[in-house]
């Protein structure tokens, strides 16, 4: 498989990313989750590498591994809304982050293609004059990713140990004033805006944070705490 060389801007933005969630037979989903926990990154960078370095039309031309059979669905619980707490048959899926724009089979694709090439199935070849650039543009990723993390890292609240416990710890966490009293509509405003930083998809995101949000929020719901 050769991937055509390409360029980048200098001067380019940041790309915008959506959160997609992609139906997939459970043995796909449960294999590209393995080999991400093995590399300790998430599925959406596993994508996002191959979308890096391979050309769109290469990443069209491989198979798409496709959604899951008719008998291939996973039981879940309900967390919320009137059937909480009741089990739901759903097709099994893998939830990620990416930019915008991406078609479910393309994002299937692209982790296929990296699924070949742990098992060595596949091989990339860089085209003469392409991998220099290619390397100094994973570096200054890297380098940035590294940044925010370290900016995010000292700006953000330090996870309580204890969890949530009351009224409080809520609004610490959200970043709240003490003595604040914010409504539903700013409680959740605050909370979309840090859920953008923190949830484990993002590149820079944090679980325990991302958990303490959470339970930051239903503390704050009218009736509680």
């Amino acid at each position: 498989m050769n991937a055509r060389k390409a360029t980048a801007s200098k001067d380019a933005k940041p790309v915008a990313k959506t959160s997609y969630v992609i139906p997939c037979a459970s043995a796909f989903r449960d294999a590209v989750q393995a080999l991400a926990h093995e590399r300790g990154v998430n599925a959406g960078d596993l994508a996002r590498s191959v979308m890096l370095t391979l050309p769109a039309d290469v990443i069209a031309g491989f198979p798409d591994p496709g959604g899951p059979g008719l008998d291939d669905r996973e039981t879940v619980v309900l967390k919320s809304g009137a059937q909480a707490g009741k089990p739901w048959r759903r097709k099994p899926r893998l939830q990620m982050r990416l930019p915008a724009g991406q078609t479910m089979p393309m994002i299937r694709r692209a982790l296929g293609i990296a699924l070949a090439l742990e098992r060595g199935e596949v091989a990339v070849t860089l085209e003469e004059g392409a991998g220099p650039r290619l390397a100094d543009r994973l570096k200054d990723r890297d380098q940035t990713i590294d940044r925010l993390r370290s900016v995010v890292s000292t700006l953000a609240f330090t996870p309580l140990s204890d969890g949530v416990r009351n009224r409080a710890d809520a609004l610490h966490v959200l970043g709240f004033a003490p003595d604040s009293h914010p409504d539903a509509r700013a409680v959740n405003a605050r909370f979309r805006l840090l859920a953008t930083v923190h949830h484990p998809d993002s590149e820079i995101g944090d679980h325990e944070r991302m958990t303490q949000l959470t339970q930051a929020v239903r503390t704050l719901r009218p009736g509680r705490g």
